[in-house]
């Protein structure tokens, strides 16, 4: 099979998805096209069946903003000529989806069928849904994609909501890859963060709103208060800087350690006892799926697709949005040493379930699906 991957080539979540997603097909076999602006940051180096084409911005001066859309769907068209691809999976609805759409239409008037999936993963739909002016162009590409699919539940909830979608949304949910757990932390690098008799906190995120890391900071605070403990602050984003304020006016700054972007942040997520991510709204939790992986307790907010990721008393815990106090007592609980084993271990059994071998065959049924389907068409 021929696979055209569509998607961002940055480390958010639908990126890394869609580039472990590639990768693995090329493993079983399957060529894969990666087509976007970059390199994707997951790709690595040279692999088998693994090729990437560059979606080039020309620089005219007739245009404000440069119509990355049209020059998508001209890659599109290009690579699916050239490299006789089977069908199309992008990653995102705009604008990748839309694209795709443009691609079809003109590969179709030369006699070419280009199947198209169109894979949801969050802002795409909760963000973007919220703004009017892009409902009837994501309405659109959802409906015309041959299949459709949505990281969790609920997410297939807001875009049933939000737009006027007529056909059917499968759910298939994020994944985690073990070889990327293996050899990570080690007692020394966990030593230069925190002494062995404080209990260590990570946070990781792109510090926007949505993500709440005030909050982090708050429920922190409180933690603290009981016990001797130590916060890592993993990403970079607009609220960094109130968030920095914020520890600060509490004056528990020097127990805190901003590290900004890294490489891989499972490297931090591999030494922390406690995953906090207090969002106000999660499609998914690719983050806390890995802190689960990492075999690390999870304390998090009820929110969107998080509670199909972490078993409430079981994996992690669950608050409403914004009451720090009871995720305060809820890491207090997981940290304490008569359950913090039992948590860890159920951590790894739970994230067991996302595994990548658990969920490439859901992905490898949709494209036999829409294969068959064109087939019989």
């Amino acid at each position: 099979m021929r696979v055209g991957m569509v998607c961002y080539p940055t480390f958010g979540g639908s990126g890394v998805v869609a580039t472990e997603l590639g990768k693995a097909l090329a493993k079983k076999g399957h060529e894969v096209h990666f087509i976007t602006y970059d390199q994707p940051v997951r790709l690595g180096s040279f692999r088998p069946n693994v090729y990437y084409h560059e979606v080039r911005i020309s620089k005219y001066p007739l245009f404000d903003y440069p119509p990355y859309e049209l020059v998508l769907a001209s890659k599109m068209v290009e690579v699916a000529r050239q490299q006789k691809l089977d069908l199309l999976h992008v990653h995102y609805a705009i604008p990748h989806a839309s694209s795709a759409y443009t691609a079809k239409q003109i590969l179709k008037h030369s006699g070419v069928h280009l199947p198209v999936i169109t894979t949801l993963h969050g802002t795409d739909i909760t963000l973007l849904g919220k703004d009017p002016s892009f409902e009837p162009v994501i309405s659109f590409a959802i409906n015309q994609s041959d299949a459709v699919t949505a990281v969790s539940s609920s997410l297939r909830s807001d875009t049933y909501k939000l737009f006027g979608i007529n056909r059917d949304i499968e759910v298939i949910p994020n994944f985690i890859c073990p070889k990327h757990f293996v050899n990570l932390g080690s007692a020394h690098n966990r030593s230069e963060f925190a002494r062995e008799d404080e209990a260590l906190v990570c946070h990781v995120s792109n510090f926007r709103p949505v993500k709440r890391v005030e909050d982090v900071i708050r429920t922190f605070a409180l933690v603290a208060e009981k016990r001797p403990a130590r916060l890592l602050m993993v990403g970079d984003g607009p609220d960094r800087p109130a968030a920095e304020r914020l520890a600060r006016e509490m004056d528990i700054a020097d127990r805190i350690t901003f590290l900004g972007k890294l490489k891989n942040p499972l490297e931090a997520l591999a030494i922390a006892d406690l995953f906090l991510l207090p969002s106000e709204s999660e499609s998914f939790g690719l983050a806390a799926l890995e802190a689960l992986a990492c075999g690390v307790p999870v304390v998090a907010t009820e929110a969107g697709g998080l509670p199909e990721v972490i078993r409430h008393g079981v994996s992690g815990m669950m608050a409403p949005v914004g009451d720090v106090e009871r995720m305060a007592d809820d890491a207090a609980f997981l940290l304490s040493p008569e359950n913090h084993d039992k948590f860890r271990k159920q951590a790894l059994k739970r994230a067991s379930a996302f595994h990548i071998d658990v969920i490439l065959p859901h992905y490898l049924k949709a494209y036999e699906r829409i294969l068959s389907h064109q087939a019989t068409t």
